[in-house]
């Protein structure tokens, strides 16, 4: 279920927590965050790459980019087994922005993204059927947790994909890590 927690930037007090999806969607839209909820229900074989994932989306892909503008997609999929599971963990986990919107259809699994914005965070626990458009500029992080179980569609403008600014800001230090 996906879940959102809205936290002072200090993270000295329980954060308000909301569950319904209509509340999620109207908070976030209240800050520029796009959240939909989409049908992650084309069929995929196991282990399913890149090439299967995106033409089993292609027609809500299509419609994004055309929309949006963006210029070009790709998958990012991560398994409890991936060898290289906690360094790309360390390599989203402190805070950075980007130029450009950053899109995440979830297809299987789930993630922990943290936006701050307007002196709070607001952290989006994202699972299947979600996708989030992170506003560039933005500054946030995102955990996918020890044991990682994912695949999520990435939409860009840029050519070169997924290019972070790190603000350099230890924040994402005093804020709960995705577990399990």
């Amino acid at each position: 279920m996906s879940r959102l927690s809205i936290h002072p930037q200090d993270a000295s007090t329980p954060p308000r927590v909301l569950t319904e999806f209509d509340d999620i969607a109207d908070v976030l839209g209240g800050v520029g965050v796009r959240f939909e909820r989409w049908a992650a229900d084309a069929p995929l074989s196991r282990g399913a790459g890149q090439e299967e994932t995106l033409a089993a989306y292609r027609n809500d892909v299509e419609r994004l980019m055309t929309e949006s503008g963006y210029r070009s997609a790709d998958v990012i999929s991560l398994t409890p087994d991936h060898p290289q599971r906690d360094a790309l963990r360390a390599k989203f986990l402190d805070e950075h922005t980007h130029g450009e919107d950053e899109i995440r259809f979830f297809v299987e699994g789930r993630g922990l993204f943290y936006l701050h914005i307007d002196g709070r965070v607001y952290g989006v626990l994202c699972e299947k059927d979600d996708l989030i458009s992170v506003p560039a500029g933005t500054p946030h992080w995102f955990d996918m947790g020890p044991r990682p179980h994912f695949i999520a569609i990435r939409l860009f403008g840029n050519p070169d994909g997924w290019v972070a600014r790190f603000t350099g800001d230890p924040i994402a230090e005093r804020f709960p890590r995705l577990e399990g």
